[in-house]
């Protein structure tokens, strides 16, 4: 692999430290094995990428082992792909992949299962040990993901600093007459043009009554002078998201749209003041609904006011473990990484989402990138 950032890949070394926490956990579980499929956790633990298909290609861990799991044809690929060392095992078309699995366990012993693994896998793997034997493990791999190791946070934070330097230069294209997908093509363009190699991981351009709709409308739009402007986008490096909004106008003043603006920034504001060490993630949505309270916005999901959660977490899935909404009761810890983006919607009208990161130290809570600074000077520069 040829890398060009200034900022390191997550290391074998590294990989290898995940593994055996992993291990760790397995044998405390009492499971024989854990199953992960072709999963973002796939890539986490063993650092092989691999797209999912209707063919199972993952990873067996075991108390003391690392099996690769994949079909029979695809094996020389697997043996080009970066991955920890570990035996591949293979299965042809006409086998079974689940039975194959199945022979790697001793007699009666339970299989955790990734939880990102569709069903099908899960309904072989059924018939092969029976359901008695299988095992959720989405609460074993998600709490050693939870919180990101200094390398993971780098990551994070040069794929930030890409897509805020992306959102300046896309408020500066955008002029009358502007279709929403010119928009788009220019920031995919500007984040290669930065170093992200696949361009944007997503991206959502919307203008006026469309900002009012949180993940945007089906079909192109054009810019017109006055309209809000929405946009939210991210790119990956090493596999490791970024993800920014800025809610804008370019011309002219609403004094309404400002107003709102301003609590949207109020909101966001509380909810980075309660984001301390040993808070339930549940607390922070609260702040973020105690402000729109105030403004007589809500309550609950009720709307004009704020629809969903206050923020969600962010690592190798956009979204992930840990989510800031009602009644979650896990609680900050060094390491966690998550948004902060408790959108206003005004139905008819338009939406405010201003989203940054915050990334939690053994001091407490950091931004990833400086907040908006007004509603018509989303950067400050």
């Amino acid at each position: 692999m040829t890398w060009h950032h200034p900022v390191p890949p997550i290391d074998n070394a590294e990989r290898q430290e995940r593994l055996a926490r992993l291990q760790v956990a397995l044998r405390a579980s009492g499971c024989s094995g854990f199953l992960l499929g072709a999963t973002e956790s796939l890539r986490y633990f063993t650092g092989l990428v691999w797209h999912p298909s209707e063919r199972l290609l993952g990873a067996l861990v075991t108390p003391s082992a690392l099996y690769y799991i994949a079909p029979g044809f695809e094996l020389d690929r697997v043996d080009s792909l970066p991955r920890l060392p570990g035996d591949v095992l293979v299965w042809q078309e006409d086998e079974s992949a689940a039975d194959l699995v199945a022979s790697l366990l001793p007699a009666g012993g339970k299989l955790a299962l990734d939880d990102a693994l569709p069903l099908f896998v899960y309904h072989a793997l059924a018939h092969s040990l029976g359901q008695q034997r299988l095992v959720d493990g989405g609460r074993l791999i998600r709490d050693l993901r939870l919180c990101k190791s200094a390398a993971e946070i780098n990551l994070i934070q040069y794929a930030m600093d890409i897509t805020l330097e992306v959102q300046r230069r896309a408020h500066g294209f955008i002029r009358p007459g502007v279709h929403a997908s010119e928009v788009v093509r220019y920031i995919d363009d500007q984040h290669r043009a930065l170093g992200a190699s696949d361009g944007s991981s997503f991206c959502i351009v919307s203008f006026g009554l469309a900002t009012s709709l949180p993940h945007g409308v089906d079909g192109d739009q054009v810019y017109q002078a006055g309209d809000v402007i929405l946009v939210d986008t991210g790119c990956r490096i090493d596999g490791y998201h970024s993800d920014l909004t800025r809610t804008y106008l370019l011309e002219g003043s609403k004094p309404e749209f400002a107003e709102i603006w301003a609590m949207e920034r109020e909101a966001q504001h509380a909810v980075f003041e309660a984001a301390k060490l040993g808070a339930s993630c549940s607390s922070l949505d609260d702040a973020a609904r105690t402000v729109l309270a105030k403004h007589g916005l809500g309550p609950d999901y009720c709307l004009p006011g704020l629809p969903h959660r206050a923020g969600h977490g962010l690592g190798l899935e956009i979204h992930e473990e840990p989510y800031l909404v009602r009644g979650n009761a896990t609680r900050l810890q060094a390491g966690m990484c998550f948004s902060n983006e408790p959108m206003i919607v005004v139905p008819g009208q338009f939406g405010v989402r201003l989203e940054d990161h915050i990334y939690m130290t053994d001091a407490g809570a950091r931004w990833f990138t400086t907040p908006a600074k007004a509603p018509d000077d989303p950067f400050g520069d």
